[in-house]
């Protein structure tokens, strides 16, 4: 299991919240820039997806600084959306993009643990998720937290970093900008030495493509399927509940 810091005892899931707690302040700044702004249509990809399905009630978990629960509220403004996220820091700047994005509209934007999440079963219609799942300290424990909290028929949609092929010019490019180039400008602006390096190694550590499909499977999922993006860059996963 990769961690934020391998040779601290503490679990995945506290140097996680505290990783991100210390790089809040810079992490929607460093997501368009280390993305050159892709990150944007991959979750527009997501957000379409998840208007098709029209859900009534959607939670986001990772929400991280809300940009994926803020866009999908977006499209659909009937939508109950819930955000939860184990960082307090990203929260803080997801509730108030929130606020000054939606005012009086009610949008809990929840503190808490995906793997252990404080709702009844058959909650939501839709749950998705966007560059979260890989930080689960117990991947299929998160997911079958998803499947829990689903109605019968709801929808998931978890978009997620993979690795494109070696084999052509892009996955190359993306493998040395990935590892070499992404780190130091993470290094450079979040202050924090660790974070940016974590990140590939812990994309190189997830279990992506089919890998991942026969997870969603195993976990109570129906027709998993993977939609690869940019070249492999990206993934977006979707499966519902039967």
């Amino acid at each position: 299991m990769i961690k934020p810091h391998n040779e601290d005892p503490t679990g995945k899931k506290e140097q996680v919240r505290a990783m991100f707690d210390a790089i809040a302040r810079r992490y929607d700044l460093l997501n368009h820039l280390l993305s050159m702004n892709i990150d944007r249509r991959w979750r527009a990809r997501v957000v379409r997806a998840v208007k098709h399905q029209a859900p009534r009630r959607v939670l986001d978990l990772a929400t991280g600084t809300g940009d994926l629960a803020i866009a999908v509220a977006r499209a659909l403004p009937e939508a109950e959306v819930t955000g939860m996220d184990l960082s307090p820091e990203m929260l803080r700047i997801g509730r108030e993009k929130v606020a000054e994005r939606f005012p009086g509209r009610p949008f809990p934007m929840l503190e808490g643990d995906a793997e252990e999440l404080p709702f009844a079963d058959a909650s939501f219609e839709a749950v998705t998720c966007a560059f979260g799942v890989r930080n689960f300290e117990y991947l299929t424990r998160g997911l079958e937290e998803m499947h829990r909290v689903l109605t019968p028929g709801g929808g998931i949609y978890i978009l997620e970093f993979s690795m494109p092929s070696q084999r052509n010019l892009l996955g190359r490019l993306y493998r040395f900008y990935f590892k070499s180039v992404l780190p130091a400008i993470g290094r450079l602006v979040s202050k924090d030495a660790r974070a940016y390096t974590y990140l590939p190694e812990s994309v190189g550590e997830f279990p992506y493509g089919e890998r991942f499909c026969r997870l969603l499977a195993e976990a109570g999922f129906r027709s998993p399927q993977a939609h690869r993006l940019t070249g492999g860059i990206a993934t977006v996963y979707t499966a519902t509940r039967p």
